[in-house]
């Protein structure tokens, strides 16, 4: 076979690869069901906090700094490997660069410049979004335990004599937390499995419900692992520890009801930690409270293993 026919069929495994390889690029590039509306928030759900867009911006701004560091790299790469390819100098070892003083100040300046920038952003936003107020709307402990939630709402009902400050149940919470849980704060509880499914929806996981526009803070306490709280549009998530109490707090802004799942590998049935999250009008809240005092779900159950008291007086100024 002559050279020409050996080249024109090495070349028609190529003509079959190509079209094929670029069916699967736009398979991939629209498979995930994604709208015009959906890319400008990079793979992010639409907010549904007051304080969510906050860590959108952090998440697109991270994402174009990663881009622009991304195409510096591949031009520089592309760059040295036209115009010093072997077959432009005609040389077997071309020129030997050492010690060029400019060039190890520039890669090591400015990777430094981008993590320290990167630095800032985060721990600015992470100290505005861990901010918690001393009197919010409203105060509930979410409680991890192998393998659901449970939930206290640290509220006045008037459903019973039970005192929030004073329950033998939330002694694993410090007392500078409970001081944003209102006086006579009888409160209701409602408990889950991974049996429970949501009566509007169908998803499973116990509901925990919210009032729309008011501040909610949440006192998270584990039982026995770490979990960790993530309601998924809240785009905010925060580790639930055993002996160690954190805390945030959100202010809910779309009615609806969203997914909420444990993002810590805690054990076996990790997977079915699922749960959602119902935010409705503040008088539908007010009514669910009433229906779980109806159903005698008043009192608390236990919030989970006690901090100690080297942990409590270490966070004394903590958020």
């Amino acid at each position: 076979m002559s050279p020409n026919g050996s080249d024109r069929s090495s070349r028609r495994p190529m003509r079959r690869i190509l079209p094929q390889a670029l069916i699967a690029g736009l398979v991939l590039a629209t498979a995930t069901g994604c709208t015009y509306e959906d890319f400008p928030r990079l793979g992010m759900p639409s907010p549904a906090t007051e304080e969510a867009p906050r860590i959108l911006s952090l998440w697109q701004g991270s994402w174009a700094a990663a881009l622009v560091t991304g195409v510096i790299v591949w031009g520089l790469i592309l760059w040295s490997v036209w115009f010093h390819r072997r077959s432009r100098t005609k040389v077997e070892v071309p020129p030997q660069t050492r010690y060029n003083l400019p060039i190890e100040a520039l890669y090591t300046l400015v990777p430094l410049i981008i993590v320290s920038v990167l630095f800032y952003f985060t721990a600015r936003d992470q100290t505005e979004l861990l901010k918690t107020s001393e009197q919010p709307d409203h105060v509930i402990n979410v409680v991890g335990f192998q393998w659901s939630w449970g939930f206290n709402y640290l509220e006045p009902v008037g459903a019973s004599d039970n005192d929030a400050r004073t329950a033998p149940e939330l002694d694993a919470i410090p007392d500078r937390m409970m001081e944003a849980v209102p006086e006579n704060a009888d409160g209701v509880y409602d408990i889950g499995t991974p049996a429970d499914v949501d009566p509007d929806t169908g998803n499973p996981g116990p509901t925990l419900v919210l009032p729309e526009g008011e501040s909610v803070q949440f006192i998270l306490t584990s039982r026995d692992v770490i979990h960790s709280f993530w309601v998924v549009p809240f785009l905010m998530k925060v580790d639930v520890i055993p002996g160690h109490t954190n805390r945030f707090e959100v202010t809910p802004n779309k009615q609806g009801t969203f997914l909420g799942k444990c993002a810590e590998l805690c054990g076996v049935d990790h997977a079915r930690m699922l749960f959602n999250v119902r935010v409705v009008s503040p008088e539908e809240y007010q009514q669910h409270l009433q229906d779980l005092a109806d159903r005698g779900q008043t009192g608390y159950i236990p919030a989970g293993i006690a901090q100690t008291d080297a942990a409590k007086n270490a966070e004394t100024n903590q958020p």
